[in-house]
C-alpha cells in the first residue's frame, strides 16, 4: 500500500499543469542542468487553494501580482476577468473548491486553475460559443477564450485543469 506523502500523485496522465510546469530540478550539491530547448521558469507569483468566500480576495491578489508586470491595462483587466470567470465556474459547478497557480513562463503569464469536480461536458468544449443574448450564464469559458491568448483544458470525471495564458507586452523602446 502506498504511503501518504502529502504531495499530489499522478498515475498515467498528463495535465495542463504538466505542460506549463517546466521547473529546473537539481540534485543536492550539483548545479541545475538547464535544457537549452526549454526556457527557465520564473518563480510562482501566486499558489493558493480557494473556495466560495475567496473569489473577491483571489481576484484582488491576482490583480496585485500582475500590476508590476509589462501588461497593458486593458489586457491586464481582461485577463483578470477571465481568471475570475474560471474560478467562479469552479465554485458554481465543480464542488466549490479549487487551486490557482499564477506564474510567468517564457514571456507570458500563465494561470492554472484546477478542481476535483465531475468534469466539463463535451458540448461545452467542442466549439465555445457565446450564449444567446437573454440566456443567463454560460459566458465564462467563452470570455476566457476571447480575453486570453491561449486557453488549455484537461477535463475528466476526476477534475478539470484550465490554463489561461496572456503574453507580456514587449519592453518599451528607449
Amino acid at each position: 500500500m502506498p504511503r501518504a506523502t502529502g504531495r499530489p500523485q499522478r498515475v498515467g496522465c498528463t495535465t495542463v499543469e504538466d505542460r506549463i510546469n517546466q521547473s529546473v530540478r537539481s540534485a543536492p550539491g550539483r548545479e541545475p542542468r538547464v535544457d537549452a530547448a526549454r526556457p527557465t521558469v520564473l518563480p510562482v507569483l501566486l499558489d493558493r487553494p480557494f473556495g466560495q468566500n475567496d473569489i473577491t480576495v483571489l481576484r484582488h491578489e491576482v490583480s496585485a501580482r500582475l500590476a508590476p508586470l509589462r501588461l497593458d491595462g486593458d489586457r491586464r483587466h481582461g485577463y483578470i476577468l477571465a481568471v475570475n470567470e474560471v474560478i467562479t465556474n469552479v465554485v458554481l459547478h465543480a464542488g466549490g473548491h479549487g487551486r490557482l497557480v499564477l506564474r510567468i513562463d517564457d514571456g507570458s503569464v500563465w494561470c492554472l486553475v484546477t478542481d476535483s469536480g465531475p468534469g466539463i461536458p463535451g458540448d461545452y468544449l467542442d466549439d465555445v460559443q457565446a450564449p444567446e443574448a437573454f440566456e443567463v450564464g454560460g459566458r465564462g469559458l467563452w470570455l476566457a477564450h476571447q480575453l486570453c491568448d491561449e486557453v488549455t483544458t484537461a477535463t475528466g470525471p476526476i477534475g478539470t485543469s484550465i490554463g489561461l495564458r496572456i503574453a507580456l507586452d514587449a519592453a518599451p523602446d528607449s
